[in-house]
């Protein structure tokens, strides 16, 4: 994954069909051109559409991922502290076992003391403890604390489809 701004020059077209995929990721090609012919009032074929859908992923304006539903596994957050002591020697085989580890859904860098983040799923709270034990002995002199949080009633998950409209805003 990189944080790279992705080389792209949004046309109106492409916010218009983020906007639509994100409302229902599985809308076709042809029912995207419909779309924005019938509300948009933009007159394009669905291979056009294809086409730009394609480049955009390709150029990393969005990333596809399967998120299991939450009811079928245990969500966590995750929040790791450092001792300054052995971090020097030891931070790079922590984080790539975390950033790689088949439970990480998301994992992402922050500030405060608590500076590495995960949201992790595990089929049960065991498996989850588990895992915590398992990353003490192996990564545990470059990690002072692990913080872990249960998330439960998942209240929102999805990408509003507005968000897209200040692509475009100035």
């Amino acid at each position: 994954m990189t944080s790279e701004m992705p080389d792209w020059e949004f046309k109106e077209r492409d916010v218009y069909i983020l906007r639509e995929l994100a409302a229902d990721p599985q809308r076709s090609s042809r029912e995207l051109a419909d779309i924005l012919d019938e509300q948009y009032g933009i007159d394009v074929s669905h291979v056009t559409v294809s086409e730009s859908i394609r480049e955009m992923r390709d150029a990393g304006v969005f990333r596809e991922a399967i998120v299991p539903n939450e009811s079928l596994f245990n969500f966590a957050l995750f929040e790791f502290k450092f001792n300054p002591e052995h971090f020097a020697d030891a931070w790079h085989d922590a984080m790539v076992y975390i950033r790689d580890d088949r439970h990480t859904l998301f994992y992402f860098l922050s500030d405060g003391t608590y500076q590495w983040k995960s949201v992790m799923m595990f089929p049960s709270r065991q498996a989850e403890s588990k895992w915590i034990h398992e990353f003490y002995k192996r990564h545990g002199n470059v990690i002072q604390n692990v913080r872990n949080s249960v998330v439960h009633n998942v209240l929102k998950f999805r990408t509003d489809p507005e968000l897209f409209t200040e692509l475009t805003a100035e």
